[in-house]
Order: structure tokens, then sequence, then C-alpha cells
């Protein structure tokens, strides 16, 4: 079994790093949702879960899900509402201005598993919007990484990915958006969660950094700090 790592859970949720190549939902195959209710079984705990929010297939880190019908219904609500805070470190290609918010109307097209950034609203359109911050930059030869620190205001499908790569700075490793890496995965960690608890109505905040390895392993310093 895949090794887990569980930050916290009770009755009403559970927090989790999800590993890249899985799931965010229960499907067949690698589905984390599973992984982790296989594992709650195992406790002797009940395995039922509920997805609220969602990463990306390729993408790892931080996920809360509800372990009941109230809690989903509240987490949900939450995250409709944009009252969940995500965050995530990303490194892109290239070196953006220092900080800034980026707005765009994204298409999703279902059929090609992709979101393109188009000039005006028709049906299927949504708004996007985003803050970062730039954490530091690296020379690779000529071409400069930048590891910039996201703050999702809309979770729209690939948001963080199309957005930069649409202004010329794909995330490394994304091929599907741009980049040239190969036999990579796109460069994008889910690293805090913050929400109200659905039971307690406490505020939970969790952390969490990417695995040491390239490109996350050459901003080593800047993570930790």
């Amino acid at each position: 079994m895949e090794e887990l790592n569980i930050l916290y859970k009770d009755s009403s949720i559970l927090v989790a790093v999800k590993p890249v190549g899985y799931l965010s939902e229960p499907a067949e195959g690698k589905s984390f949702p599973n992984l982790l209710s296989e594992h709650l079984v195992s406790l002797g705990e009940s395995g039922e879960l509920f997805t609220v929010h969602r990463l990306d297939k390729a993408v790892g880190g931080l996920m809360v899900f509800a372990r009941n019908h109230k809690a989903a219904s509240f987490l949900t609500t939450a995250v409709a509402n944009r009252e969940m805070e995500k965050e995530y470190f990303a490194v892109v290609r290239g070196v953006p201005q220092e900080e800034a918010t980026l707005e765009d109307l994204l298409f999703r097209d279902a059929s090609k598993n992709k979101t393109y950034v188009v000039s005006r609203y028709r049906k299927g359109v949504r708004d996007a919007s985003l803050s970062y911050r730039r954490l530091a930059v690296w020379q690779e030869g000529e071409k400069s990484l930048s590891l910039v620190r996201v703050r999702l205001h809309t979770g729209r499908t690939h948001q963080i990915r199309v957005q930069f790569a649409s202004r010329k700075m794909p995330l490394v490793g994304d091929i599907r958006y741009g980049s040239k890496d190969v036999n990579r995965s796109p460069a994008l960690f889910s690293c805090r969660l913050a929400f109200t608890h659905p039971a307690t109505g406490k505020k939970m905040e969790f952390s969490a950094l990417p695995p040491q390895e390239y490109p996350w392993d050459v901003f080593r310093e800047s993570l930790l700090g």
C-alpha cells in the first residue's frame, strides 16, 4: 500500500497529502479517496469519505475530505463561496514580475481535457482569478526558472497551469500547456489549506512542502524559509 501522509483526522474531516498520479475523486484505479478509505477500514473506522475540492491527477499536495454528509455539505458550500483558502507552490519558466493578480476568462474543452484563455464571454466561459508572489529565481543555462507562491481566488480546472502558460511562462513539466520537459509532472503543489471546521467552527490551517526532487530541490532554501 502507498505510504500515506495523513496530517489530521477526526469524525468530520480528514486532511492528507495527495501523491502525484492519483485521482482526487473515488474511481477505479489509482484513486486517493479509495486509498484513504481502505486505510481507515483497516483501522476499524468508517471508510466513508466525500471529495469537496479537487486536485489534478498530475498534481500533489494538501486535500481535505469530509467524513459525513453534514461536513460535506458545509465544506462544499465553503468552497463555492470562496471561503476555503488554497495556496500552491509552482515552478514556472521565465521570470514573472515580483507579484501580481492574474485575471482571465477560461473555456474548458472537456473532450480534449484542456482549458483555454479566451477574450470574451460565451457559453461555458468562466472568470478566473489568482494572485502570486515570486519567491526565488534560478538560472539553468540561458533559461530561468522561478518559484512562485499562488493563492487561488477561483477554482477552475487547470487554472494555474493555463494562466501562467498563456503568459509564456508554462509550469516546468506541464507538457499539456507548453513545457518541453518530458517524463515529468507539472511543478505544482498544494501547500496550504485553511478553512472553518464544519463541526467546531474552529479555524483549521495546514501546510506541506513538495517532494525534494527536481525542480523543487533547486529551491530548497526558499521553500524551507
